[in-house]
């Protein structure tokens, strides 16, 4: 299995789809508790059409930590310098909640390496709600360990007609999270959320072509916050009707056709 060792000498895991082609490259970048086999089924799709990156940010599944302190920055800087280790010069970004924070930290520091954006289920800033629940999700984690936050944070990041038709599978897709992560680890990640800057500061003034997708049963990010952000990026905002924080697992197909016409133009 391949990985990257930054500069500091932390591992990133990283995995690659048809790099032997000429092909324009995708970068798909994960949320929170996710990992590589989030994207899969997405990558798969869209691997006849696109050179395909997908990686493990520091902190999450087959990834190190590292021995500095968290950031976006950090984590934008990572994605540039694993860019240049595969030697791409320029790839679209689809990041799905932590992972379009990402993608958008990186065109504004990297904006020369970077093309089209898909930015899934995040807003101009957080809502009070949504800064709640990531604060409960912290104390969770700290109070009763990564099993009992995993399971308070599913009902959150899935919307309610996914729940329902998957109902019989919950059980072993919170254990599966659960198996991928490492408790120190997301703990520090979310704790360096806390110091992230407001979207709206870093997307002023990017002209990369953007879409910006949200689901309207997500309690997380608002039709609003997410249109706003749009707006800065000078993009377009889709809202996916029934889908929850995790549009690309619950609305699969509707997904990745947005997403390849997106990205070719």
């Amino acid at each position: 299995m391949p990985y990257f060792k930054t500069k500091d000498g932390c591992s990133l895991f990283y995995q690659t789809e048809r790099f032997e082609t000429s092909g324009p490259v995708v970068v798909f970048l994960n949320g929170t508790l996710q990992t590589t086999v989030y994207w899969k089924a997405l990558a798969t799709r869209l691997r006849n059409t696109f050179r395909v990156l997908m990686y493990d940010a520091r902190g999450q599944g087959q990834s190190g930590f590292g021995e500095q302190v968290l950031s976006l920055e950090m984590h934008a800087a990572d994605l540039v310098a694993l860019l240049r280790h595969v030697e791409v010069k320029k790839a679209h970004l689809v990041g799905v909640s932590h992972g379009a924070k990402v993608a958008l930290a990186c065109a504004a520091y990297s904006p020369d390496m970077v093309d089209r954006m898909v930015l899934c289920s995040v807003g101009a800033q957080l809502t009070s709600r949504a800064k709640l629940i990531i604060r409960s999700w912290l104390d969770v984690l700290k109070r009763s360990g990564l099993e009992t936050m995993v399971k308070v944070a599913l009902p959150v990041v899935f919307g309610e007609a996914f729940l329902a038709s998957q109902a019989r599978v919950i059980p072993a897709m919170a254990q599966a999270i659960v198996q991928r992560n490492n408790e120190a680890w997301l703990t520090a990640h979310l704790e360096a959320m806390n110091d992230y800057p407001p979207l709206a500061e870093i997307a002023r003034g990017l002209r990369n072509p953007c879409l910006v997708i949200s689901g309207s049963d997500d309690p997380l990010v608002g039709e609003e916050e997410a249109g706003q952000l749009a707006a800065l990026c000078n993009g377009r905002h889709v809202r996916i009707t029934g889908a929850g924080h995790s549009v690309p697992a619950e609305a699969p197909d509707v997904f990745s056709d947005m997403v390849s016409e997106f990205l070719q133009g």
